[in-house]
């Protein structure tokens, strides 16, 4: 058993060992949990990259694009503008804060008409396209805040609408449509559907199975190794390989919660259990959940945190995957696990969090929130105003931000600079697809959540 969230394949830029000018033009966000679109091309040439790590070398990620006014965050957007949104708005909310209107109305407009929303999209007011790389986990993301936000019902109906049209035969999601379901992509819409008040066993597949089945059947079995744990994916043997990331949206989802879980009412923080692991072929949803914080809490046992093994950074911690397995594991009703990890975090967590921006800020706030602690006095830090510092200004007290006027191809036309439409079809520019070719034979493996990774 190990708390390590494994990688392997070249280094992104920003990543430790990389040249310095990198480091310094494009802030790192691998440590954020955001599922970057890695499967785009997989389909064509049958492997999965790292978009992250081919940003830095693309023209989008220059300064000369121009970001949003409501969007948070000042790194280029093209990857993981919806996902970072999301999180902000979601985090605000949890926190009874109001979001600037603009920035909830920005969100709204980066929908297309079939309800999906792409990891970007540089000019709203042009419609959605075959070039337009809409995905899973932008939606469900964008549903969870648009949700606790009360968008209109046209807005998150047809997000769901779009979510079940794409589900596989499985039960599950992956990135794209039509990709093979994963635990992250999965779990993640099983938290958006929740939050639009439908329950996933009644989300069926053509098959007739649910997305509960999906998750049960990427719970790794007992008997090997990291046996409870979750994997992201079957490998191309079929065999599942424990993996922590996977494992802490995996808990989630089995619990039928979404990222601003609450903690588990009249939990005790008794761990009697260990990390005892119920095995059989009728292991149900509740025993996958309860194996895979299982898996969790052995895996911060030691140190209070899981561990990075990003090439050139062995034994660094991972503090996106700490947060999120903080959540998980006080979801879970494990509240000592859950406050270790989380006291970790809240004297070690600042640099990083300063350094990666929103997404980070909301991560941490949800690791509190669910912990039962005061994000506003986070290891002397208030996260909610380092937040807020990201985006435009939340709104005054009693002042509505609560939106969703605006339709799924609203002309919010002062976003972005439009120089680089052309160079950016939904967010994926040619030298994306370009940089797919470059790195196709090197074995970068899966970059889920801006990290590499590699099923242990």
């Amino acid at each position: 058993m190990t708390g390590t969230v494994e990688a392997y394949g070249a280094e992104p830029p920003g990543a430790p060992g990389c040249p310095a000018p990198h480091r310094e033009r494009h802030p790192p966000i691998m440590f954020v949990r955001r599922s970057a679109a890695v499967l785009a091309a997989t389909a064509v040439i049958g492997t999965a990259f790292a978009p992250a790590a081919l940003a830095d070398e693309s023209p989008s990620a220059a300064p000369s694009q121009a970001v949003p006014s409501g969007l948070y965050g000042t790194t280029d957007p093209t990857y993981d503008g919806v996902w970072r949104q999301s999180l902000a708005l979601l985090a605000q909310d949890t926190v009874d804060v109001r979001p600037a209107a603009k920035a909830v109305d920005w969100l709204v407009g980066q929908q297309c008409a079939s309800g999906a929303f792409a990891a970007y999209r540089p000019d709203p007011a042009a419609e959605c396209g075959a070039k337009t790389q809409v995905d899973t986990n932008s939606t469900a993301a964008a549903l969870q805040a648009l949700e606790a936000l009360d968008a209109k019902d046209s807005v998150t109906g047809a997000a769901v609408k779009w979510l079940k049209s794409v589900q596989n035969e499985d039960g599950g999601w992956g990135y794209l449509p039509g990709t093979p379901s994963d635990t992250n992509s999965t779990a993640v819409v099983i938290g958006a559907l929740e939050a639009a008040d439908v329950d996933p066993q009644d989300v069926p597949s053509k098959d007739d199975r649910t997305p509960y089945d999906a998750l049960r059947g990427l719970s790794v079995p007992c008997a090997e190794d990291g046996g409870g744990a979750f994997a992201y994916q079957p490998d191309k043997k079929g065999r599942l390989a424990a993996n922590a990331d996977a494992t802490a949206a995996g808990v989630l989802g089995a619990l039928g919660e979404g990222m601003a879980a609450e903690p588990e009412e009249g939990a005790d923080g008794d761990t009697s259990k260990g990390s005892r692991c119920v095995a059989g072929d009728s292991l149900s949803i509740k025993d996958a959940a309860a194996n895979g914080a299982g898996y969790l809490a052995d895996a911060v046992a030691k140190d209070g945190h899981l561990k990075s093994a990003l090439a050139g950074a062995k034994d660094q911690p991972d503090y996106g995957n700490t947060a999120d397995a903080v959540v998980a594991l006080a979801t879970s009703g494990r509240t000592v696990e859950a406050g270790k990890s989380l006291a970790w975090l809240e004297k070690n967590s600042a640099d990083w969090a300063a350094q990666s921006g929103p997404a980070a800020y909301a991560q941490l706030i949800f690791a509190a929130h669910a912990a039962g602690t005061d994000p506003r006095a986070f290891g002397g830090a208030d996260l909610v105003k380092q937040l807020g510092a990201t985006g435009p200004a939340a709104s005054e007290a009693g002042t509505d931000a609560k939106s969703g006027s605006t339709d799924g191809n609203a002309d919010n036309t002062d976003n972005t600079d439009k120089s680089d439409k052309d160079d950016t079809d939904g967010g994926v520019s040619a030298w994306w697809i370009v940089g797919v070719g470059l790195v196709g034979g090197i074995g970068i493996g899966f970059l889920i959540s801006g990290r590499k990774k590699k099923q242990q």
